[in-house]
């Protein structure tokens, strides 16, 4: 490293030159090295972070590879459920212990995989009965301008086929409050079941008002009241506490969020979705 030097100092008397070295800790020494040093510090800081981002997304993308043929979670091997856990806690150890931010947290969260029985048993009634469809489920999150929890809407996207459009002929949601407890623990209170949205194929439609007659003022309120139902059932009654529970959330940033139900209620992989209506 070069050092900083003074001109030559000579004295009054002889013909000797006397060179003074500026001491290593001298603040002129001191504020050059500081600006070479200080890029460098920020280049290499700035390396760190994208070579940490790149592991993660490496890891995260094993994992959606280790949940790809299974269906949700309806189908896995012993094998597969091991290495989705391995990949799992790999996942999660990348911002564990951090507080939850709840900006990042507020939107919609579409389900990859769980191995929650409550969320199961919906897929396996899907595939063991002909005239129910599981669609999408999402988690919807309402608590960006909150500072201690928010809403939670659990959408589930299901259908009777040929009486109501594949995939998303209704809607069930499952709305909860939730408060944050730990750093990163949430408690779901679950308020109410609804199920709305109905949307009626096209075949259901024809059969109630055929297209080769006249609709009738009866056959459109009769397609009007369909579309309209909505049947909202309260989960908890006065003087009685509401059913709930405790959500860890092991991992979250912008695209990806992984979850925990305490107590033995299986995992939960989302991906960010866009907004719901």
């Amino acid at each position: 490293m070069d050092l900083a030097f003074v001109p030559p100092l000579y004295p009054p008397k002889g013909n000797r030159a006397i060179y003074e070295v500026k001491p290593f800790g001298s603040a002129l020494h001191r504020n050059l090295y500081s600006r070479r040093i200080s890029p460098c510090l920020a280049t290499a800081a700035t390396q760190t972070s994208q070579a940490s981002e790149f592991v993660v997304e490496n890891k995260k993308h094993d994992l959606l590879r280790a949940i790809q043929e299974t269906k949700r979670g309806l189908v896995t091997t012993a094998d597969q459920r091991s290495s989705i856990e391995e990949a799992l806690v790999s996942v999660e150890g990348y911002n564990m212990g951090l507080p939850i931010d709840l900006v990042k947290l507020d939107g919609t969260w579409r389900l990859q995989y769980t191995s929650a029985p409550d969320v199961l048993i919906l897929f396996e009634a899907a595939a063991r009965l002909p005239f129910f469809q599981v669609g999408q489920i999402f988690q919807k999150f309402e608590c960006r301008d909150q500072s201690n929890g928010g809403v939670i809407r659990n959408v589930v996207r299901w259908s009777i086929p040929t009486l109501l459009e594949e995939q998303e002929g209704a809607t069930l949601l499952v709305s909860a409050k939730f408060e944050i407890v730990s750093a990163r623990n949430i408690y779901l209170q679950f308020e109410e079941i609804t199920i709305q949205n109905i949307n009626v194929s096209e075949e259901l439609q024809a059969l109630i008002a055929p297209a080769i007659l006249p609709r009738s003022f009866l056959s459109l309120q009769i397609l009007q009241f369909i579309r309209a139902f909505r049947a909202q059932i309260p989960v908890s009654n006065p003087g009685r506490q509401s059913v709930g529970g405790l959500y860890y959330l092991s991992y979250l940033d912008d695209n990806m969020l992984l979850g925990r139900a305490v107590g033995g209620g299986g995992v939960f992989v989302f991906t960010k979705a866009q907004p719901l209506e």
